[in-house]
């Protein structure tokens, strides 16, 4: 099978054999034909399958092939929409558009928060075809009447499980709400939840049904790892492991912002090239760490936990987990970045004492035990008893056990979350667990939800596309081919390493919503 033979235009086929692929995935195989015969589409593809070209190539062929449409003023009308949920994610998809479309006559633009919103306007006036966008700033535009979606004939969801979890549902339905009835609507969704199918209920009519991977299951070429060691010798050992095997592109999770932020330091101090990416950098400083490493020039790139979803790079070979996640589909999701589309991966995890019952829980999703390998020299302490995990701001990153829960608010728009109050910056208890009271003459931080006209929310924080203590990052993403397949992993006796009491389970990571729709701590 080649993309020759799915029913693509020699532009389009051409530009993808310029980026150096001929062999589509399958969820390409599958996807591609089905979006061209123009009907509805739910698709479901394990992360890292190639599921951006498989909606991308089709919507340009069928774009390319439509009579062209304009507007009353004449400029180019907006056919084609698609929304993901995190600003690198836009990003990607659309330089995936431009990439793929690089033969074709049609214009695409994306439309994040955290920017300004001006040359976003600029753009729409010249006319585009196709807008990729994040939920919040597209509401944007649509309440300052700067886009007409009416001339719009394809819509996509990319990511739609993530929408949902990160408490999109509402700014999803209005902007539904807004669009013209008679359209192609394609849903494309790592698992099919019962949300998911529900919004597939609604949406989709009569929809064509794609799934290349079970439910959250772990891609086979990637090699998985546990390396049990005491919480406070991770940042030794990970440093010990980046030098003695000569990494040199290395993608390290950790729990919280402030862990990222303090694990990237400790690394630079032990003369290794190091930056944390999450919510709290600006868009320029996360698009700046994210081309480093991409290029090769960073060594080792700290993410929180929405970056699972994007970062795409081509053959990325280690992914490490400073702390193991609290939810186990982030581990899913997590280890995803690597071992993509056919190409070999390794994904090591530091596992302490307290994370033991974390442990445990994504053995029971991944359905398999995950090998593990003391290292000389990191030998646990057998007679560690596990401490829970230490309220967000307080640690260094290094693993902890379950944390306490707590109340948390609502996501913003484009995943920022409003959940910290101020008597928990810095990760310090409230005395008496009351509302601390304002500072009288203060204005209210927010004002109604409406746009500044720089782009930023009247509380002064960008729309970050992340839940408290997480981030999102995605590169650009270009379609995969075929790559050889690496050996599965050994299995193993989980735990008969890491003996010790089990921590408590206190439910789930902070500010994320669960799948109930209850949000933990």
């Amino acid at each position: 099978m080649s993309f020759d033979s799915l029913g693509l235009s020699e532009p389009l086929v051409r530009a993808v054999h310029e980026l150096g692929y001929t062999t589509p995935t399958p969820i390409q195989t599958q996807a591609i034909p089905a979006v061209l015969n123009g009907g509805d589409l739910l698709a479901g593809a394990q992360t890292g399958t190639g599921k951006t070209a498989g909606f991308t190539l089709p919507i340009l062929q069928r774009l390319n092939t439509m009579p062209a449409v304009t507007t009353a003023s004449g400029k180019r009308a907006v056919r084609a929409l698609i929304l993901t949920p995190t600003r690198e994610l836009a990003a990607q998809v659309e330089e995936s558009v431009r990439a793929y479309g690089k033969y074709l006559k049609l214009k695409s633009t994306v439309m994040f928060g955290g920017v300004g919103i001006n040359p976003q306007i600029g753009a729409l006036r010249s006319g585009v075809d196709i807008v990729v966008a994040t939920p919040g700033r597209l509401l944007d535009h649509m309440q300052q009447k700067t886009i007409d979606l009416s001339h719009l004939e394809i819509l996509v969801l990319d990511e739609a499980d993530r929408m949902l979890d990160m408490g999109f549902i509402h700014d999803i339905k209005r902007v539904l709400a807004k669009l013209p009835p008679k359209r192609q609507n394609l849903l494309f969704s790592a698992t099919f939840s019962d949300e998911i199918k529900t919004l597939a209920d609604n949406l989709l009519d009569s929809p064509a049904l794609i799934e290349v991977a079970r439910r959250n299951t772990t891609a086979e070429t990637v090699a998985q790892k546990i390396h049990p060691v005491d919480r406070d010798k991770k940042r030794e050992m990970l440093t010990h492991l980046i030098k003695q095997h000569n990494w040199h592109q290395v993608l390290v999770f950790t729990r919280t912002k402030h862990g990222a932020n303090r694990l990237a330091e400790q690394l630079t101090k032990d003369s290794i090239s190091a930056l944390a990416i999450h919510g709290n950098k600006s868009q320029s400083a996360r698009t700046r760490a994210l081309a480093e490493f991409k290029d090769g020039t960073l060594q080792v790139l700290v993410a929180t936990d929405i970056a699972a979803r994007g970062i795409d790079i081509d053959q990325l070979p280690h992914v490490v987990n400073y702390d193991l996640p609290n939810v186990p589909e982030d581990y899913v999701h997590r280890i995803g970045r690597t071992g993509r589309a056919g190409a070999t991966g390794e994904a090591i995890s530091l596992v302490c004492v307290d994370e033991l019952q974390l442990l445990k829980d994504i053995e029971k999703l991944i359905k398999r035990p995950v090998p593990q390998e003391v290292i000389a020299g990191f030998e646990p302490d057998p007679t560690a008893k596990p401490e829970p995990i230490l309220r967000r701001g307080q640690g260094g990153g290094g693993g902890g056990g379950r944390s306490p829960r707590q109340g948390q608010g609502a996501p913003k728009r484009d995943g920022a979350s409003s959940s910290a109050k101020p008597a928990q910056r810095s990760g310090q208890r409230p005395s008496n667990g009351q509302q601390q009271p304002k500072p009288q003459g203060a204005k209210p931080a927010g004002n109604g939800g409406q746009p500044r006209r720089d782009g930023q929310r009247h509380d002064g924080q960008p729309r970050a596309a992340a839940h408290e203590g997480s981030a999102a990052q995605h590169a650009p993403r270009k379609p995969q081919g075929a790559k050889p397949q690496g050996a599965k992993p050994q299995g193993g006796n989980p735990g008969a390493l890491l003996g010790g009491a089990k921590p408590r389970n206190d439910g789930p990571r902070g500010g994320q919503p669960t799948r109930s729709g209850q949000r933990g701590r």
